[in-house]
């Protein structure tokens, strides 16, 4: 009887985020990342309930995300139920994605800090551009969003925004099947 050698293999690489044309995004890749992810480090979070992260918080929540609150002005209080954190490196648990909502300067230095604590994806508010942060971050095989908002593109994708008489973009004269999470 012959016996079989059994070979060793090479361990695999994830695979890689591919480039993405930050102008113009593919409703499946921003559905695919809304998805999978769970636990959002929102950076620039304010526990002024008119802000407009106070509002994008809120919704995610709503929408069944943990939504973790990065300010240092407001580090050790609660926003909407949850603790705030002064930096990424300070939250105790796995992050899937940090959504910043701070301006295009400071996006280099949070995209920094996100890669030290391995967020899988960069989320970056209206607004929001920095090319060479996300550059960085896709080198490493990091998922980025520039200059959108989850929220809004939660709701878009998910058909909520034609209910107050906004186009959507997405036509269709079938009833829509609830998302499969």
């Amino acid at each position: 009887m012959a016996t079989k050698t059994l070979r060793k293999s090479k361990p695999r690489k994830p695979p890689a985020i591919p480039q993405t044309d930050h102008d113009d995004y593919a409703d499946d890749y921003l559905r695919g990342i809304l998805r999978r992810v769970r636990t959002v480090a929102m950076v620039g979070a304010s526990p002024n309930w008119n802000r407009p992260s106070y509002f994008a918080m809120k919704y995610l929540q709503h929408k069944n995300y943990r939504v973790i609150p990065v300010n240092p002005a407001a580090a050790g209080e609660t926003i909407l139920g949850e603790k705030v954190y002064a930096s990424l490196g300070e939250i105790p648990e796995k992050i899937d994605m940090v959504d910043i909502f701070r301006n295009s300067a400071a996006a280099g230095p949070i995209v920094d800090e996100a890669l030290a604590i391995g967020a899988p994806v960069v989320w970056m508010q209206l607004g929001v551009r920095n090319d060479e942060a996300a550059a960085r971050a896709e080198a490493a095989g990091v998922a980025v969003v520039m200059n959108r908002c989850p929220k809004i593109e939660y709701g878009r994708l998910h058909g909520e925004l034609s209910w107050s008489g906004i186009n959507s973009g997405i036509i269709s004269s079938k009833r829509r099947k609830p998302p499969v999470r």
